[in-house]
This record gives C-alpha cells, structure tokens and sequence, in this order.
C-alpha cells in the first residue's frame, strides 16, 4: 500500500478497533479515519480523522469511505444480513479490507454447512468479501481476554465468580495482538488471500482464567459453578447482555466443553515478529478494569 494512503477503522472506539487506530497511529504514514457512533466521547489520538455513524447508516459509510484505500471491518452484527449492502459500499471506495471474523469459520466449509451460527454468519459475510474482488484478509481470532471483563461486576463486590463450564479451555487472545496483525495487514503487501487464525500462546480454563485474576489483583478469586439454566437466567437478567446472544454463548460452551481441547497458533509471532501475549499480561494491562 502507498505510504500516503487512508485507512478507515470501523467500530473505532470498541476493544479492537481502538487498539488498530493506535497502532495505524504508531507507525502508519498515511491517514487514519475512525467510524464510531459518538464523536463526542471516542477519546480517539490526536490526528485521526474521526467521522460519525455506523455501518447500518448507509449514508455516513458512504461518506466515511470517500478517499480510503483501505478498510478494517469489524463485523457487530449477530447476522449476516446487512453484509452485501457494506461490502458493495466498500468495494466501490476501497481496495483492500481487512476483516475481523470468527475462529467459530470452519476453513473450506460453505457458510450454510458451517457448525456454529456464529460460524455461519461470519462465513457469510467472509464470502462475500471474497466475491467482491476485494484484496482481502480475514481475521479469525479464539476467545477474546476481554470477554472476561464480563465477571468484572462480580469481581469488584465479591471474591467468588458465578458462571456454567467453568472447565470449558480457551487460548484467549489479547486485543493488542489482534489489532498488531490488523495493521500488517492493512499496510503491508504479502497478506492478500490469507485467512488468518489467531489465539493466544497458552489454553485456560475458565476456573483458571479467574484464578489468573486474582493472582494478578492479588486477591483469592474462586469460580462457583452454576448449571445451563442458572446461568441462563442470570444472563438474561443481565441489561448490558444482549438476549438475542445468550443462547448461543452456552450453547458454543457447552460444544467447547465436548470438543478435542484448543489448540494454539504461531500466526501473531509469524506475521508481526513478536510472540502473543500471555493472558496474565491481559489481565495486568486491564487490572483497573476490575476494580
């Protein structure tokens, strides 16, 4: 990609897409434009070209892509059904998308055939980039550290973390590493076609991710078992837990608990020269967060 280029980061001021504009920041020449919702609170570097609006507002993507070449397209929707509508808007801007899809996407399985519906969704979309004649690269990242952050609330009152398949394993990625391959991606050449998995470098068990942040916080965190359906109930209680996702989160851990234990991937050390962070590494950058 030429040096002067403009990248534009969607879902800008979220976990990921924050970490992609500060790395863009760090060490892109180029321009770096943000979509987000609120202007006013995105908190965003000096310098980026912040725009307002969302990828379900066709007119501010449209007029957010005007004059980039690139796209980082963090997909936050449930469904693929608004896809073919940002995909055709992109294509007509842009030369190159990066894709922040799901480890959920079988490789070399079709979307309607793919096990998981997240997997099936993120397929969807997957495909449509591919049939765009788009230079493409997907991200298809494990379970994200910061996901924990939903035991945060337990945390901050109590010593004790309620939740179902405390012995579902993950390798849990952190976000930095995410947005670190994002930004090669989007600035390099040699990327094009790749589909890339990405995990962190050790596997966890839920139980042992709370005990991890304990040991960090310095505190005796325990995890309390509770069962599908009481777990079910405490999430849809949950306000700030979308309903429409409940299911589908047990349901995969119930699927992760029987399925062959994850195994982790060299792509973050590959493609950015430095290992993958620990999760204890998360946990001490997010420390604050649980306090």
């Amino acid at each position: 990609m030429a040096a002067k280029s403009t990248v534009l980061v969607t879902g800008a001021t979220g976990n990921v897409g924050r970490q992609v504009v500060s790395h863009l920041m760090a060490v892109h020449a180029g321009g770096v434009r943000a979509l987000t919702r609120n202007t006013v609170t995105a908190g965003l570097p000096d310098g980026v070209d912040v725009r307002q609006g969302g990828l379900a507002d066709s007119a501010a993507l449209e007029a957010a892509l005007q004059g980039v070449d690139a796209v980082f397209l963090m997909w936050p929707f449930h469904g693929a059904g608004p896809a073919a509508a940002v995909v055709d808007a992109i294509k007509r801007y842009a030369q190159r998308v990066v894709v922040l899809s799901s480890g959920a996407v079988q490789d070399g399985v079709a979307p309607e055939r793919q096990q998981h519906p997240v997997g099936r969704s993120h397929a969807r979309v997957e495909r449509l980039i591919e049939e765009s004649g788009l230079a493409w690269t997907h991200l298809r990242p494990s379970t994200f550290a910061a996901n924990t952050l939903w035991w945060a609330d337990q945390i901050r009152v109590g010593d004790v973390v309620q939740g179902a398949y405390g012995a579902v394993p993950m390798a849990l990625l952190h976000e930095a590493d995410i947005a670190a391959v994002a930004v090669r991606a989007l600035t390099e050449s040699g990327h094009s076609r790749a589909a890339y998995a990405l995990t962190g470098p050790e596997v966890l068990r839920q139980a042992e991710q709370v005990r991890t942040i304990g040991e960090v916080l310095g505190r005796p965190l325990r995890w309390h078992e509770l069962s599908h359906e009481e777990a079910r109930r405490r999430l849809l209680a949950d306000a700030d837990f979308p309903d429409s996702f409940v299911d589908a989160l047990l349901d995969g851990y119930a699927d992760m608990l029987d399925a062959p234990r994850p195994t982790t991937a060299a792509t973050v050390e590959t493609v950015t020269g430095a290992p993958a962070r620990t999760y204890r590494e998360w946990v001490s950058d997010h420390a604050a967060d649980f306090s």
